[in-house]
């Protein structure tokens, strides 16, 4: 999976143009293949996509069934299903656009769900109502809206939008019984919003400067006033978690004492600051279950997520149940305490939801893999680390097939993460198991510049893209080629959004290390990228110009940098997939690196997907655009250049 952030956090400036595309110290690379009858088969790319998406969970208001997310119709839409287990009931039917589950209403069953239109990023908020209509509750063009959550009394709920101004996002209370609504957070200072506390009194802001600092604000919506409570020297991230139950304390997270976010709170009106929890690695997440008995703890922890509960009166941690191999995400509480909800997730695991009524044994709910591929067949990945040319030590997250030995090289790819400033980590992900399961290598580089690591590496990348973290790849691909069961002569990059700008950036800087590249919607131009970002990106335009360039100022360091105003250098086949209505990476700048490169007589094949956005939720989609690209790299990279024939 590659971690991209949420909007509320300041590390999710790192970034928006990460990938939607999902995909521990110093370990050796797997050995050998055990056993030479594995992978007992080799899979279509329709039996990795059959495995069906489900995600997100809210309890209904008698907490008897949950409310999800699933594509098992070919598009996400939402669904429900009794909280012990059974049948799953459709709660929308869309056919065109993804449709994606927000929650149900405390005290009824109605529910809120969210879609954009063919991935164009203009999310609206919807309510099926009472008689089973659906109803926008944000109505209008060229708007982009979000559920920020329901107060604590459930009577009212909020939800932001930017129709008064396309580049900032206001706080709206509707009332949940008829939908009126108030504006009462006018963002006249551009900030993020960020948790809004359970008495309705106070919301926590965000104010980045640039993609390393963000200060921390809380505003009190009856005034509108701002207090910083964020004091800090050099650059570091604050960012807020949640208010305390009753409201007097707000959590948050900063990296201003060390390498990594620890969790400290601060008291609303005396402004008084402590700690509450520290590790070795970056707390991303801290909230608290409805009326406080429980809080929840997400650590990144080496490029694995580290789930913590602590019973909040006491601070005694609440165990959590042994399940198979995989990590525990996504935990969601009930109102009334009594029982939580939460996905396993692993490398041969895809989501699974689970449910758990406390002191008792946890259900599982769904088993999401495609029972046509046995689970033995897919590989574990490992986490490895080299030295790059500087001598920084770069962690990847690495899956090799069973086919692979020393008597067997195989070809190997790169696969470069989203971003600036993503991760990628251990996790399921369909099209890596599909191309490790056709014989390749992929190694998941978290080149300098990529969140988890600490601080100073997430900003190694600061002002040098195209130089010290493509070098990177380099030493990737150096790395693989020191392994006795990759084949050294035969090593692609691949990678989306920011890491498809990497793959053409190799392509064109540095012609002769990478034998093909395929770019998934990746920037090519740099200048065109960051004069056309959305307005709604405002809150962090100015950290992006920081972190990339500024196309005012620094308009011969853009294009230095922008593989596009260097294609004639580009001699080894490319494959480029788009979404027709991506805001982030526009239509346009894979056109144009597509006929640029097609003038130097190389093959290039280019994909486009008309209903579309920056990342590809559809079915239909995954399997034709995975399926091209594992054609594309038997051609290229396995082998010769002659057309390949039958179904991948």
């Amino acid at each position: 999976m590659h971690r991209s952030g949420l909007l509320r956090t300041p590390l999710a400036l790192a970034f928006a143009l990460a990938t939607l595309i999902p995909i521990h110290a110093l370990a050796a690379p797997p050995a050998a293949a055990s056993s030479a009858t594995l992978p007992s088969k080799q899979y279509r790319i329709q039996d990795f996509i059959d495995t069906v998406g489900v995600a997100g969970a809210s309890f209904s208001a008698d907490e008897s069934r949950l409310l999800f997310s699933s594509n098992k119709s070919g598009i996400w839409n939402a669904y429900s299903m009794p909280a012990g287990g059974g049948e799953w009931t459709p709660v929308t039917r869309s056919t065109t656009d993804s449709t994606y589950a927000v929650a149900y209403f405390p005290h009824d069953d109605r529910v809120l769900f969210t879609r954009d239109q063919g991935g164009n990023e203009l999310n609206h908020l919807y309510v099926i109502d009472r008689d089973g209509k659906e109803r926008d509750l944000t109505p209008g063009d060229k708007l982009k809206a979000g559920f920020e959550g329901f107060s604590h009394d459930g009577k009212r709920f909020y939800v932001s939008s930017n129709e008064r101004d396309p580049k900032v996002f206001d706080l709206y209370r509707y009332d949940a019984a008829h939908y009126t609504r108030e504006l009462v957070y006018r963002n006249d200072g551009a900030y993020q919003l960020g948790p809004i506390s359970p008495d309705g009194r106070w919301i926590a802001l965000a104010k980045p400067t640039t993609t390393n600092d963000a200060d921390l604000f809380v505003a009190e919506l009856g005034s509108g006033k701002a207090t910083k409570v964020s004091e800090h020297s050099g650059e570091a991230l604050f960012a807020g978690q949640d208010f305390s139950p009753d409201s007097k304390w707000l959590y948050y997270t900063a990296n201003d004492r060390g390498e990594f976010a620890e969790l400290r709170r601060v008291e609303v009106n005396t402004w008084k600051h402590e700690p509450v929890q520290k590790t070795d690695w970056d707390i991303t997440d801290n909230y608290f279950s409805h009326d406080g008995k429980y809080r929840v703890v997400a650590i990144n922890q080496d490029g694995s997520t580290a789930i913590q509960l602590f019973d909040h009166a006491s601070g005694k941690p609440v165990a959590l149940p042994k399940l198979p191999a995989g990590e525990i995400r996504n935990v969601s509480i009930s109102r009334s305490e009594k029982r939580m909800a939460f996905y396993l997730n692993g490398d041969r695991q895809p989501n699974d939801l689970y449910t758990l009524d406390f002191g008792g044994e946890a259900k599982q709910l769904t088993r999401s893999l495609n029972p046509a591929i046995a689970a033995a067949d897919l590989v574990d990945s490992s986490v490895v680390r080299f030295n790059s040319f500087d001598g920084l030590a770069i962690p990847n997250i690495l899956w090799k097939p069973h086919q692979a030995s020393s008597q067997a090289k195989a070809p190997a790819l790169v696969w470069v993460h989203g971003g600036p400033g993503g991760q990628t980590t251990r996790a399921h992900s369909a099209v890596i198991q599909y191309l490790a399961n056709h014989g390749y290598v992929v190694l998941g580089i978290n080149n300098r510049g990529s969140s988890g690591y600490g601080k100073t590496f997430f900003a190694a990348d600061d002002g040098k893209h195209g130089r010290e973290p493509l070098q990177d790849t380099l030493s990737a691909k150096k790395y693989l080629q020191s392994l006795d069961y990759v084949d050294p002569d035969r090593i692609g990059i691949i990678g989306g959004s920011y890491g498809g700008y990497m793959t053409v950036a190799a392509l064109a800087f540095h012609p002769d290390e990478f034998k093909v590249g395929v770019d998934i919607f990746g920037v090519t131009n740099w200048l065109r990228t960051l004069e056309s970002i959305p307005p709604y990106w405002e809150s962090f335009r100015l950290a992006l110009y920081k972190e990339i360039g500024d196309p005012a100022t620094q308009r011969d360091f853009l294009i230095a940098t922008s593989p596009l105003f260097h294609a004639d250098k580009i001699n080894k086949p490319l494959m480029v997939l788009q979404g027709a209505n991506d805001p982030r990476v526009i239509k346009p700048e894979s056109d144009e690196i597509v006929a640029a490169v097609r003038k130097n007589g190389v093959p290039v094949e280019y994909v486009v997907f008309d209903d579309e956005g920056h990342g590809f939720s559809k079915k239909k989609n995954q399997i034709e655009g995975y399926g091209k690209i594992l054609n594309f790299l038997d051609t290229y990279l396995k082998g010769d250049g002659a057309p390949r024939t039958g179904q991948p």
